[in-house]
């Protein structure tokens, strides 16, 4: 590896972004390893600055990356980056969730920073290896928050504004509100998927068995029975448009019996949205949006930063998965080179090919 590689860890703009994508133990064994890293201060971190300064890292004030990290710099973070009217073209490498290859509100804009800067974007999301898969994903906890949340609403134990707790205290507060039979019936539509997979092991620990569905019952959909249960957790996630799972015309049919969607997809601003039935997502602040009233309400829960409510669990997880990729960064091939073939194809419309 080259002994030149420094990757600068972003503090969050986002404030209710509690989580990080790589963790001081595994910064400790990638600085031993010889990687350089800088971490900004970040008072809303779950980790402490201290303990990255005790795993070999440099550290610099919070948002300072823009002017102090050096040009070669890879800038890691998770959400999104500052925006708005004279935001700041974009000379570095950057890491993290773009959401700016299907179309998304605000994806050409940011697009434009980059190759007005001459920087690239190396979205965590399009990390994958030679078979497709991603190498580095939150996609579980996302899946057991969005399921969990779903859960308390629904039994009237969901108290707002949401604040980061962890996997003991949740499962504990899942455990007290569970009635001695729950006639309550939910179905996870992505169910083998690692968030699939997370929001069945959130409705289990419930007390609740859910029906799981996948790929074989979305490509015939069953929309009555879709309709007949009473919590509906969308954990999937494509690339291209599809038949919608839920629509607008649905919310009013008088046979359904769904009360509460709970969507950790939240692929809202996308052509690739498969519940195009809301149009913004729900916040900490205010976790439940009503998209139905009357006799038979119905209500949602969209929030695109679930797995930042278990933030230690969550970036524990993830940090494990990426740090080895992350040693790999200067050799450009693998999931790198497909990270950056998928970047500058999208941004072939907008600029001569880009040499890095």
């Amino acid at each position: 590896m080259s002994d030149t590689a420094h990757l600068w860890m972003r503090h969050e703009a986002r404030r209710t972004e509690r989580r990080a994508p790589l963790t001081p133990q595994d910064a400790a064994r990638l600085v031993e390893a010889g990687l350089r890293i800088t971490v900004e201060e970040s008072a809303q971190r779950a980790f402490p600055l201290a303990e990255y300064a005790a795993a070999g890292c440099a550290t610099a004030p919070a948002g300072s990356w823009h002017e102090q990290a050096p040009d070669d710099a890879y800038v890691l973070g998770l959400k999104e980056l500052p925006a708005g009217p004279g935001a700041p073209a974009l000379r570095h490498r950057h890491i993290y969730f773009g959401h700016a290859y299907k179309g998304q509100a605000g994806a050409r804009e940011l697009l434009a920073r980059f190759t007005a800067g001459g920087g690239a974007l190396l979205d965590m999301e399009y990390l994958t290896d030679d078979s497709g898969r991603r190498v580095a994903a939150f996609g579980y906890w996302a899946g057991y928050v969005g399921a969990a949340l779903a859960v308390l609403h629904h039994r009237r134990a969901l108290t707002a504004p949401l604040v980061p707790t962890d996997r003991p205290a949740l499962d504990a507060l899942l455990a007290s509100t569970a009635p001695a039979a729950d006639p309550t019936t939910a179905l996870v539509i992505g169910a083998l998927g690692r968030c699939g997979r997370g929001a069945c092991d959130a409705l289990v620990q419930a007390g609740l068995e859910p029906t799981r569905w996948d790929l074989p019952e979305t490509r015939a959909l069953d929309r009555a029975a879709l309709l007949g249960h009473d919590l509906l957790v969308n954990t999937v996630l494509t690339t291209t448009p599809v038949p919608p799972f839920l629509t607008k015309a649905d919310l009013d049919e008088p046979a359904r019996r769904l009360s509460l969607v709970s969507d950790v997809t939240c692929d809202v601003t996308s052509d690739c949205n498969v519940l195009p039935v809301y149009d913004e997502t729900t916040t900490w602040d205010a976790p439940v949006r009503t998209l139905r009233e009357g006799a038979r309400p119905l209500d949602l829960i969209a929030i695109d930063n679930l797995p930042s409510l278990l933030p230690v669990e969550a970036a524990t997880a993830f940090s494990a998965e990426l740090a080895p990729h992350l040693l790999r960064l200067p050799e450009w091939d693998g999931v790198w080179a497909r990270a950056l073939h998928t970047y500058r194809t999208a941004v072939e419309p907008q600029e001569a090919p880009l040499v890095i």
